[in-house]
């Protein structure tokens, strides 16, 4: 029996990244002595064992043959006469295809320290295109690597294309691929892995919304980069730039999607986009069964965003409005992430990266004001039931109106 550590321990380890996750792979041994060492089986498809004091994942040497659609289509074959060679040359990237001994010997059959000082992302073998995952996990590996200057080798772009063409990417469940894109768009350059798709042609099967708004004009007036697509590429940057949490930036990626639905002849202009897109966010929101805080945020934002660029000319009837959908009075969390995607959407832009956003604090100073009026002194006054919501509704939007004249002052 020889165990040796794979995958991305190796690979972070030679990037002098901070290792997290240690993968182990053994070598000529059966799934009984595994057991008899006091290892617990934890793989259903195959045998992945938890070692019994660090609860780390040993899995058996293994081969894998193409049987079906989708990511799940393979059959495994475990046994001691497979190689660490034959268990590597089933990864998906050369960088991810490297295993280290005990004594830090490294084995690296298929050149990944080579690909490491080239910043090449090169898939193993021909292989590669048999698993439609793996065209989401080289474009987060591209989000997640792109600061140390990765790129997509030309020929595994090229079966990337080629997987996205065939039809296997629609045989990925919801779940995983969720999985893939959560985890994207929490790297460093989330815009990466939606650009990585893109030049593969894998944007247009799995997110149509977003890949129509590239080519789509705005007017340049306020959009000094002009391009739909590239502008939302530069709120998703600025989204990872200010560290915004998942929902944030789910919202960042699906607030324009209306704008891929303006007929050619009213370009630039997009009337009504916010309202037109809210049945694109949905559609998206739901093929991915995104979780419930970013399908709610996404919509929000996709609603409102243009509310909260032209807050301080609002109403304080429009204000009570918007605060009133948000359910400020019991969410005020969902607000502050509302305020921080509409910001990311304003920095989005080309050399207007850095220009202030009076509008956030604007909109926290009128969401405390609404809050502020106490329910007490109405329930004294003897409203209750249906009475009592007019009378707090009137208060509050009493309490708005001295907001917004204290700030035109």
């Amino acid at each position: 029996m020889q165990i040796y550590k794979v995958g991305g321990a190796v690979r972070d380890r030679l990037l002098g990244k901070p290792v997290t996750d240690i993968d182990w792979v053994v070598v000529g041994a059966t799934a009984e002595e595994m057991l008899a060492k006091g290892f617990r089986p934890v793989g259903a498809d195959f045998p992945v064992f938890l070692h019994p004091k660090s609860g780390e994942e040993y899995a058996l040497a293994r081969t894998e043959r193409k049987s079906g659609r989708g990511y799940g289509g393979f059959t495994f074959h475990a046994s001691p006469e497979v190689t660490l060679e034959e268990d590597l040359i089933r990864r998906d990237l050369t960088i991810n295809a490297m295993a280290e001994d005990d004594h830090g010997v490294l084995t690296d059959p298929y050149h990944g320290q080579q690909d490491l000082e080239k910043r090449l992302l090169r898939h193993v073998s021909p292989a590669f295109a048999e698993d439609p995952l793996r065209v989401l996990r080289v474009a987060r590996f591209a989000a997640r690597y792109a600061e140390l200057g990765f790129q997509v080798a030309a020929d595994t772009l090229e079966l990337m294309r080629q997987l996205s063409e065939s039809g296997e990417l629609e045989a990925l469940t919801p779940e995983r691929s969720w999985k893939e894109i959560s985890r994207a768009l929490m790297e460093e350059h989330p815009q990466v892995f939606i650009q990585v798709l893109r030049d593969c042609g894998a944007l247009k099967v799995l997110l149509p919304e977003v890949d129509a708004l590239f080519g789509v004009p705005q007017p340049a007036a306020h959009h000094p980069e002009i391009d739909s697509g590239v502008h939302t590429l530069s709120v998703l940057q600025q989204s990872a730039l200010y560290k915004q949490p998942l929902s944030v930036r789910w919202a960042c990626l699906l607030h324009d999607l209306g704008k891929g639905l303006t007929p050619h002849s009213e370009w630039p202009r997009h009337i009504a986009h916010e309202h037109k897109g809210l049945k694109l966010i949905k559609q998206v929101n739901e093929r991915f069964r995104a979780p419930r805080d970013c399908q709610e945020l996404a919509l929000l934002v996709g609603q409102y965003h243009t509310h909260s660029h032209r807050a301080l000319e609002l109403k304080p009837s429009t204000l009570a409005e918007l605060l009133q959908s948000f359910d400020v009075y019991r969410r005020p969390q969902r607000f502050e992430e509302f305020i921080a995607a509409c910001e990311m959407d304003a920095r989005g832009r080309l050399g207007l990266e850095d220009r202030t956003y009076p509008q956030a604090d604007y909109l926290r100073g009128a969401a405390t004001a609404a809050r502020s009026v106490a329910v007490q002194p109405l329930l004294e006054r003897g409203f209750k039931g249906p009475e009592l919501g007019e009378a707090l509704k009137r208060e509050r939007l009493k309490a708005l109106k001295a907001y917004k004249e204290q700030h035109s002052q």
